[in-house]
């Protein structure tokens, strides 16, 4: 933590006038309404000046006409963890919680995002692109059956199947296909699930607690993730110190890798068979709602939700245009 941010810490309202962007036009707009909500109401009742703010709703300059002095950014999928809200802060010279343009771009594409692990070495599923429905049945002609079919921009598992036939080639190509033009399918990996908030930037970066996520009959989908109370978290994960820290590592190198900064959380399968981790995906700007998984990992090492808000309030900056 720079001085900066803990002179922040120590005094919020230094912090000045505060935009929570929650709401958004992506498609899990009723997810980043919850999580700004929390933000919002957290960073209040740490005497924070923050105000709601949706972009669905108001134009962007409006943030600097009403005086704004940085945003928090608890917007999910396109239009806000896509990059593109980032660049329109960076034009308006309003610092900004999270990633930069560029980081964000790529973690939001699933393909460029496990091209550059690739690149480095790093563990992940094969895969495959596709634009029709011959390029899904031979996929899975290549990585068996199952097979994970998903578009590459966006979260939440929308437009996610998990191919059990090959008769489900068409169905699962048109799934994916309405939210993006461009169809992951990806070496279905038969493992624990499991995920790591990440808290930083560059040498500060470290890892929080694994979490183990175990849902109702290993379906880990929209409604399990936000609104069922039966899936399971096991916060550490239930894993040999040695694994749990290989673990960590690697999920580091990955966040580092795609020039993540902030926060963010690494999604990485355990593979049943041999306990050999893969990564999945990155999220730049996590869920922050009653079930989501940061604000979890964080009560494990006596952080509340509150302080957790607040320090990644503290770490806004300008990327490109200099931080302050």
């Amino acid at each position: 933590m720079s001085t900066v941010e803990a002179d922040f810490l120590r005094d919020p309202a230094a912090l000045g006038k505060v935009a929570v962007l929650f709401g958004g036009r992506s498609a899990e707009r009723e997810v980043s309404i919850m999580s700004g909500t929390g933000v919002l109401a957290a960073l209040r009742s740490r005497g924070v000046d923050a105000h709601a703010f949706d972009p669905a709703e108001r134009a962007l300059d409006d943030l600097r006409r009403e005086g704004f002095s940085r945003a928090f950014i608890a917007l999910h999928g396109r239009y806000g963890e896509d990059g593109t809200v980032q660049g329109a802060l960076e034009l308006l010279g309003i610092p900004y919680t999270g990633s930069g343009v560029m980081a964000s771009a790529i973690g939001m594409d699933k393909v460029y995002t496990k091209r550059i692990w690739m690149t480095h070495g790093l563990p992940t599923p094969a895969f495959a692109l596709a634009h029709g429905v011959a390029e899904v049945a031979d996929a899975a002609a290549r990585f068996g059956l199952p097979m994970a079919v998903k578009p590459s921009r966006e979260g939440s598992t929308i437009g996610f199947t998990k191919m059990v036939s090959a008769d489900q080639a068409q169905a699962a190509f048109e799934i994916a296909r309405r939210h993006d033009d461009d169809v992951l399918c990806e070496e279905f990996v038969d493992g624990r699930e499991l995920t790591i908030a990440v808290i930083g930037t560059g040498s500060t970066a470290h890892a929080l607690p694994v979490i183990e996520i175990v849902a109702p009959a290993g379906n880990y989908d929209y409604q399990n993730k936000y609104f069922r109370d039966d899936t399971r978290y096991v916060c550490p994960a239930e894993l040999p110190e040695a694994l749990a820290g290989e673990i960590a590592e690697l999920s580091l190198r990955a966040y580092l890798a795609i020039g993540c900064e902030g926060w963010g959380r690494v999604d990485v399968i355990l593979r049943r068979s041999d306990e050999r981790p893969f990564l999945l995906e990155v999220n730049t700007s996590p869920g922050m709602t009653g079930h989501s998984l940061v604000p979890m990992a964080a009560r494990a090492v006596g952080m509340s939700y509150e302080e957790l808000c607040l320090r990644i309030l503290a770490s806004a900056s300008l990327k490109i245009g200099g931080r302050r």
